[in-house]
Parts: structure tokens; sequence; C-alpha cells
């Protein structure tokens, strides 16, 4: 059964959305491991709503933070330590698990994001925006997650087609274009899905 890891290469680029999209797709188990800024509600809450997942398929946190920030320092502000040998992968499948802004965001002071996405070992989905200065983002997150040996499965677009950023990234990446989510005037469960049906095959995510 299909497990991923969806990162992205920046923050609010449509990661929790795109997460959304797949699990509900997938109807699979959601996780998102640290969620800091609880202030501005929790993104299972957004993924649980988005994707009509039952209570039972969106797992608890291992680490919930106050302030909206980085969740190492997220962490040391709510004298909290986060311990990455906690982050253990649920057993549940298929699962989709969300981390937080790019690769490279620090869970402490020694350990990214991507440190433990290599220790996980799950195909990972690195999801981009489509504007200027994607292409940049990308191959770094890309070459950031290659030089760590996490399996990229490939990339996920959000937003307005633009058909050579695209293209660009996919060859001098080398790697996959899974497809893209094009922005939506109204986001509802029901937009979401038809939007995920448009932009992606399921069969790639089997």
């Amino acid at each position: 059964m299909s497990a991923f890891v969806v990162t992205g290469t920046d923050t609010g680029i449509g990661k929790t959305v795109f997460s959304a999209a797949l699990a509900g797709a997938l109807g699979a188990h959601y996780w998102k491991p640290v969620q800091s800024g609880l202030a501005d509600g929790a993104d299972k809450d957004s993924v649980a709503m988005l994707a009509g997942l039952s209570a039972e398929r969106i797992l608890p946190e291992a680490y919930r933070l106050t302030e909206p920030l980085s969740p190492h320092r997220a962490a040391e502000l709510d004298r909290v330590a986060i311990d990455p040998d906690m982050l253990v992968l649920p057993e549940a499948r298929p699962l989709v698990v969300e981390g937080a802004g790019g690769a490279l965001v620090p869970l402490t002071r020694e350990v990214t994001y991507a440190d433990v996405f290599a220790e996980w070992g799950l195909l990972t989905i690195i999801v981009a925006r489509t504007a200027l200065g994607t292409i940049n983002h990308s191959l770094l997150t890309i070459e950031a997650l290659r030089a760590r040996r996490v399996p990229i499965h490939g990339v996920a677009f959000v937003g307005e087609a633009n058909e050579d950023n695209e293209a660009t990234i996919c060859e001098m990446g080398q790697v996959r274009r899974l497809g893209r989510l094009a922005q939506l005037p109204a986001l509802t469960p029901q937009t979401l899905s038809d939007a995920f049906a448009r932009g992606f095959c399921i069969d790639d995510f089997s």
C-alpha cells in the first residue's frame, strides 16, 4: 500500500492543499508530525475537511507548537525539545505525511526535515509553484534531497500553467512531472477533488 512524504520548495505554496487532494484521492491516512502555529489552526483540520477523511484517518501530531515559526524555534519558545527519534512513521496505509515548509526546514539546530526523510526512506513528492523563481527553488530542493539519498517520486506543481518552468525543472532535475493543481476560485472538497482528477493520474500514486 502506498505511502508518500509531501515536502515543498518553500512555505505557503499549497503543500497542505495538495496533501489534502492526494489523501482524499487515495482514501489515505494523513500525518503531520510537527505542527507549529496553532493559533492559525492545525493543518490536519484543513486536510480533514478538504479531503473528506474520517476522524480515524487523521493521525495526531507528535509535536504541537504555538508560534508560526520554523519547528526548531517554535519548540525553543515553547520550551519543548524535539527528538527526531520520536518521529516514528505510523504503520497505517495508505499514508500521506506532510512536512513543514521546505525540505531543509530545521526540526532542531542539528537536524532538518530532509534528514528525517532520509531515515524514513519513503517516496517523496516535491510541491512546487509555477511562478517566477520556482526553477531555482525546485532544483535546490531536488539537490538537497538527492544529497541525502531521499527517493524522489516526482514534482507536483501548484498554480497557473507555466509549461516552460515545469518542463525545465523536470528536465534539468531529472524528475517526473506528476501533474499540476490549478488555482481554484473557490476551495471546497468537491472543487479540490475535481481539480486533482483533472491535473493528475491516480495510477502514478498506486
